[in-house]
């Protein structure tokens, strides 16, 4: 479902306010009632996973397994009743159905049609370095923003093989001609098994495409996923576009249901692979709870739904700082709700599983959007072309960590444009699947963009939202990885803390605007928004705009 901040819903209202807006939202939903059986994962306190298990049995449920890692137990009981039981045990910091709690949409503008033609070499080189850089350089107006130009970083910094970038999403199309050559499918994991049918059976992932439902490590049947790991590191190969970090390796951790829905335990597993298999550093546009915001002790909420959310925050704080401790960098998308997160005041969208539990909650700042406002995680606010903060994207002082070109097809102008989005790769089987492309594969509007070499062409998609922002910041962390990380387990090593203060330190600073109180008009709307803080940090932009020119050069 795409969501407005609460102010509108439904997928026809939002193209028509939004054209290209990609919402990295997560969703979710209550409790089973009565007697169903449901699995749930139960993170215990430090040091009281048996009485943790006691606990479990005692509501009448059955521990199933048990992960020391992140501290929790995959366990079956029967319902709120149960939940409500563990909620009495001291031994229970959380609990989070097992089940769906988020999704990553995107939606194209439509205009008309559009197709480049890309010439150059048959052959697919690593880096070759020209005055256009790309076909579709030209378009890029988010690489020239940060400096990823052939005489910017792309000359001296394009970043290493050795440097693992991990893409937790919906998937990676590996296959894609701009993202095959530096894609690492040995490494590349899908963590989740598609579901034909949602709980109450109505179509939720749709017809399974492979056996067993399990899709294979190098696909995206939403394209949410493939168009990150594009902006983060598509190679300078005479094809499309390149990356922010054209020469490092792209690594698929697939957390994402093909309908670009999230379950908790994926997301888990996802952050605890990275850590163990020496992942530099991990892109997370999506933000992970069965609510918009996660409140632990919200006087509006049952006893279960408290716990509930508790279990997200816990449970993703573990394996958040399990991958930060394993050498992890984390990166986030700040959101797409227009919304102070410093002072968030109802939440009008959660639960919104299954469809009909919405209803509208006071909330307030000890809520968090997860991971966003997580511990160790860096937050990515979205800009427009002309730099100023994107009307959608999240803002907040204490939220902000940088800011990066997200794309505002209404920066500055009245009617909307769809080349002030982010332009990058998107798989051809989802773009068809869409009614995006003709039978003869030519674009059907100006949201699509078909690039060719000789006998190879490949697609390109416009998309707009923090989801798009933050691999820009991902891109530039894999810059800093490449120059200063030493040998490590997966190829370097790097500490995230080190990784943290030299983004911040290449960072472009940038003041609020003036007045601080800036009023957005869109399709004859009205939004004010409040920037507080500093030319060093403030609200609207963090500590600054993410540069790669200057990541390419800085010295430690």
């Amino acid at each position: 479902m795409n969501r407005w901040s609460g102010r509108l819903t439904g997928a026809a209202t939002v193209v028509a306010l939004t054209g290209t807006l990609t919402v990295g939202s997560l969703t979710g939903g209550t409790a089973a009632a009565g007697g169903q059986l449901r699995d749930y994962l139960v993170f215990y306190a430090d040091g009281a996973r048996d009485r943790a298990v006691a606990a479990i049995r005692a509501g009448g449920g059955a521990a199933l397994s048990t992960e020391p890692k992140l501290g929790y137990v995959v366990a079956r009981g029967p319902g709120a009743r149960f939940v409500e039981d563990l909620a009495g045990s001291d031994a229970v910091a959380g609990v989070s159905s097992d089940r769906r709690i988020g999704s990553a949409t995107a939606v194209s503008a439509t205009g008309p049609a559009v197709s480049a033609a890309g010439t150059g070499a048959s052959d697919i080189r690593e880096v070759v370095l020209a005055d256009d850089v790309e076909p579709l350089a030209g378009r890029q107006w988010d690489m020239k923003m940060i400096g990823a130009t052939a005489d910017g970083s792309y000359a001296t910094a394009p970043g290493s093989k050795k440097v693992l970038v991990g893409v937790i999403d919906t998937g990676v199309d590996g296959r894609h001609p701009d993202i095959a050559p530096n894609f690492n499918r040995a490494l590349s994991r899908n963590f989740v098994t598609d579901r034909p049918k949602d709980s109450k059976g109505q179509t939720f992932d749709g017809p399974c495409e492979f056996k067993g439902c399990k899709d294979p490590a190098d696909w995206d049947d939403d394209g949410h996923g493939t168009h990150v790991a594009s902006t983060i590191g598509s190679p300078i190969n005479d094809l499309g576009v390149a990356g922010v970090a054209p020469g490092v390796s792209l690594v698929n951790l697939r957390a994402g249901q093909d309908a670009g829905i999230f379950f908790l335990k994926p997301s888990l597993d996802a952050l605890t692979y990275a850590g163990d298999a020496g992942i530099n550093v991990v892109n997370m546009s999506y933000y992970v709870d069965p609510w918009l915001f996660n409140c632990a002790a919200n006087p509006a909420d049952s006893k279960a739904e408290q716990l509930e959310q508790r279990g997200v925050i816990t449970g993703m704080q573990r394996a958040l700082d399990y991958a930060r401790r394993h050498g992890v960098t984390l990166i986030s998308a700040l959101g797409n709700e227009l919304t102070d997160l410093g002072r968030p005041k109802t939440d009008t969208t959660s639960p919104d599983y299954p469809a009909d539990s919405t209803r509208v909650r006071k909330v307030d700042n000890s809520c968090l959007n997860v991971p966003a406002e997580s511990k160790g995680v860096i937050a990515v606010s979205a800009l427009g072309t002309s730099g100023r903060k994107a009307y959608y994207s999240d803002y907040g002082l204490e939220q902000t960590d940088l800011s990066a070109p997200g794309g505002d097809e209404y920066d500055g102008i009245k009617d909307p444009d769809v080349t002030r989005t982010i332009l990058a790769a998107a798989p051809e089987h989802v773009l068809r699947a869409q009614g995006l492309i003709n039978r003869d594969g030519l674009p059907k509007n100006s949201s699509v963009v078909r690039d060719c070499r000789d006998d190879t062409c490949a697609y390109y998609q416009y998309l707009a939202g923090t989801s798009m922002a933050a691999p820009h910041a991902t891109g530039v962390a894999a810059i800093l990885l490449s120059r200063f990380g030493k040998p490590g387990k997966g190829g370097v090593s790097m500490a995230p803390a080190d990784v943290q203060r030299l983004l911040y330190a290449t960072a472009t600073k940038k003041s609020c605007p003036w007045p601080r109180r800036y009023v957005y008009r869109v399709e004859g709307q009205k939004f004010p928004q409040v920037c507080e803080g500093s030319k060093s940090r403030n609200g609207f932009y963090g500590r600054g705009v993410v540069n790669a020119a200057r990541a390419a050069t800085v010295t430690r």
